[in-house]
């Protein structure tokens, strides 16, 4: 039989029951909008986390990992036997100084490098800030800002002032919101701070950022970098770390370990200081999977028993026209025309609820505080996805309906005229 006419019976079988066709697509577009729904989320969500953590973050920090070593001990001038054993409990470190020692020839050498888009040096100190009685624990971050902001993209982050005040303001700081909102104050106020060795400063506040991680932000402060090595009484040589931004993040932890072999310092990636991020989105990716996998198998079951009972519902209808003389194939033909309108009206349908619904979480108002970029919930929009949408609806109702077409095909007629 010619293909028109088998796709004409397709479609009077289609109109003639409108509701189980109706009832067949709904399946299909509501398995697709919540697989749309749910990946295009999560995937939003782990992108946040992602871009969140790369905030506070350098793609590669190389720094100073310097150990004190044990090994030898002042005792070796007092106890000299030998053949003696001698125990110290409690050893103390010498004082070491865990600056870089060559950090402008790194510095000058990372800059030639061309996957490398940006350097920043940092002098990094542990300092205490004087709130009345009380002294809160904070860490003092030296930097060129405008090397920092294009590391950070700072400028996004700030709650109040301007980072770019580092510039004129030789005792300027800019502190973290939950840090300021602890000591009570605002630009313009000043700070007295002071290092473990006791050397005291006093800093004007600049501005204010929100990281929107809270042990960033409750505790970091950005002062210009020549401020902390007055407050360390260091020169301007003094570096303590030197953060580095790929031009493409996946380059850092090959990129890493070069630099830790080709300078002798420490370089660690990432990857490597947010390992327990890593291992979280790992896991919600996973999650993800899991359950869209099992929403779209779910659906896909459905989409075969609702065509599995359309197609047990024409039986009747197929002994007729295999005694008009449709061969097995024109039977299989038939209802796999009508497999696939179902599903790719089902799946076009349901990318596009899957896209609305999606775009209407992306603008409802994220309920917590905390995340200044975080305005509202996280929803990412690939194509890929809604790729993978079409197909799965059309080859699941593909599958479902040649199956129970195939064994329909196979029926004597004979048999199910007489009942």
């Amino acid at each position: 039989m010619a293909l028109p006419v088998n796709l004409e019976i397709a479609k009077t079988h289609l109109l003639s029951r409108k509701k189980q066709s109706i009832v067949a697509m709904l399946g299909v577009t509501f398995g697709i909008a919540m697989f749309i729904l749910m990946i295009s989320f999560m995937k939003g969500v782990n992108q946040f986390l992602q871009d969140t953590m790369l905030s506070s973050t350098p793609d590669v920090r190389i720094f100073n990992d310097y150990k004190t070593d044990f090994s030898s001990s002042i005792t070796s001038e007092y106890f000299k036997d030998s053949n003696q054993l001698t125990i110290v409990h409690h050893p103390k470190p010498k004082d070491i100084s865990l600056n870089l020692k060559n950090a402008q020839q790194i510095i000058s050498d990372l800059h030639q490098n061309p996957k490398v888009l940006a350097v920043s040096p940092v002098v990094t100190s542990q300092v205490f800030y004087n709130y009345g009685p009380v002294q809160l624990n904070g860490i003092l971050k030296g930097v060129n800002i405008l090397d920092e902001i294009r590391l950070f993209d700072l400028k996004s982050k700030i709650i109040s002032g301007r980072l770019e005040n580092l510039l004129t303001i030789d005792n300027g700081i800019v502190m973290g919101v939950g840090l300021a909102e602890k000591l009570h104050v605002v630009i313009g106020d000043m700070v007295t701070l002071a290092t473990p060795s006791g050397t005291s400063m006093r800093l004007r506040v600049v501005g204010t950022y929100q990281i929107g991680i809270a042990a960033v932000d409750d505790v970091n402060s950005y002062v210009n970098i020549s401020t902390v090595q007055q407050v360390l009484g260091k020169d301007k040589n003094y570096i303590t770390a030197i953060n580095v931004k790929m031009k493409d993040i996946n380059y850092a932890h090959a990129e890493a370990f070069s630099f830790q072999k080709k300078y002798g310092y420490k370089a660690e990636d990432w990857e490597v200081t947010n390992a327990s991020v890593e291992a979280s989105n790992t896991v919600r990716d996973v999650l993800t999977i899991v359950v869209s996998a099992t929403m779209l198998i779910v659906a896909g079951f459905g989409i075969y028993n609702i065509m599995n009972m359309l197609i047990t519902n024409k039986m009747k209808d197929i002994a007729i026209l295999k005694a008009q003389g449709f061969a097995q194939k024109d039977i299989v033909q038939i209802f796999l025309a009508q497999s696939i309108t179902i599903g790719l009206l089902g799946a076009l349908a349901g990318l596009l609820f899957g896209f609305l619904l999606s775009y209407g979480l992306s603008c409802v108002p994220f309920p917590a505080k905390g995340f200044v970029s975080l305005k509202t919930f996280p929803v990412i929009f690939e194509v890929k996805y809604y790729v993978f949408g079409i197909l799965f609806g059309v080859i699941t109702t593909l599958v479902a309906g040649f199956m129970p077409s195939l064994k329909a095909s196979k029926i004597d007629p004979v048999a199910i005229l007489r009942g």
